[in-house]
């Protein structure tokens, strides 16, 4: 794989979130100090995004499987755009269920205005139930709820003046300023089902699953056809190590593209955020980011 290419790279955020099996030990007690320095390595070398997660409060017998550990992503976000230029700003993933659309305009419009336009909004319709019921938000009709959510985001995201009728949502008559700066903000859907890339093809710009195999991904990717400049987020089947072994991680990223991937998710292996910056540095050497 050449510099090319068009699959372009970005990173999965360290430190925001501690997923079980997939963060390194250092993390525990890394600081945000940390996330900076990593964000500005790879703004520099042209990653084109990077991510933070959502979750308000984890039952504690589920942050086993999932992590207890989320920063939230709007000051998150903020205080790296604060210290990055270039480098793209994705909610990987907010659920929909959690919030007014209006509330997401607003704060993430803002972000997005403060960011000089680097926002992407990636949504989900989320499944930890115990976590609606703490929000006493409902839980059975989430993926119709998300769906008209999706459709008012569209409405009212860039929009001063935003307006719309819809199943669950309703709105008009309000001044929202600031708003968003781009003319369109990128709506990504997260998930693990098909119902999700169907969604993600109605109603968004990009798929970026998790928790699914990349042959699953392919297959159903395969079966649908996707519009133009339509995004495919995908990662690895294990960390890259391009520093030990470049030829591998190179067959990893070819292996992602070959499957539709038009982004990959670069998770790589890391002890300390020296070392995070060492690998991103041989990555980019290897397979320059195409941002």
């Amino acid at each position: 794989m050449s510099g090319a290419t068009t699959l372009k790279l970005s990173i999965p955020t360290p430190v925001v979130s501690m997923l079980p099996g997939a963060s390194s030990p250092w993390e525990q007690t890394g600081t945000i100090e940390d996330v900076a320095r990593i964000a500005q390595a790879a703004d520099r070398l042209g990653f084109h995004h990077l991510t933070c997660s959502e979750h308000v409060g984890v039952p504690a017998d589920e942050a086993v499987r999932r992590g207890g550990r989320y920063y939230d992503p709007l000051a998150t976000l903020g205080y790296i755009a604060a210290r990055t230029t270039r480098i793209r700003l994705a909610t990987m993933v907010l659920v929909l269920g959690y919030h007014h659309p209006l509330e997401i305009a607003k704060r993430y419009g803002t972000l997005d205005v403060v960011s000089g336009g680097r926002l992407i909004l990636g949504l989900g319709v989320g499944t930890l139930k115990a976590e609606f019921d703490l929000l006493d938000v409902p839980f059975e009709d989430r993926g119709s709820r998300g769906d008209d959510a999706l459709r008012a985001l569209r409405a009212a995201l860039s929009q001063p003046l935003p307006a719309y009728e819809g199943e669950y949502y309703s709105f008009g008559g309000l001044l929202v300023d600031p708003c968003a700066v781009q003319d369109q903000v990128p709506l990504w859907i997260g998930g693990r089902t098909r119902r999700s890339l169907r969604r993600a093809l109605a109603l968004a710009d990009a798929w970026a699953p998790f928790g699914i195999s990349l042959a699953q991904a392919k297959e159903w990717l395969d079966q649908e056809e996707l519009p133009a400049g339509f995004e495919v987020v995908l990662g690895p089947s294990q960390a890259l190590d391009p520093l030990k072994e470049p030829d591998r991680a190179l067959e990893e990223l070819a292996t992602l593209a070959a499957a539709g991937t038009t982004i990959a998710s670069t998770r790589v292996v890391h002890d300390s955020p020296e070392h995070f910056i060492d690998q991103l540095e041989a990555l980019a050497a290897i397979h320059p980011p195409a941002a």
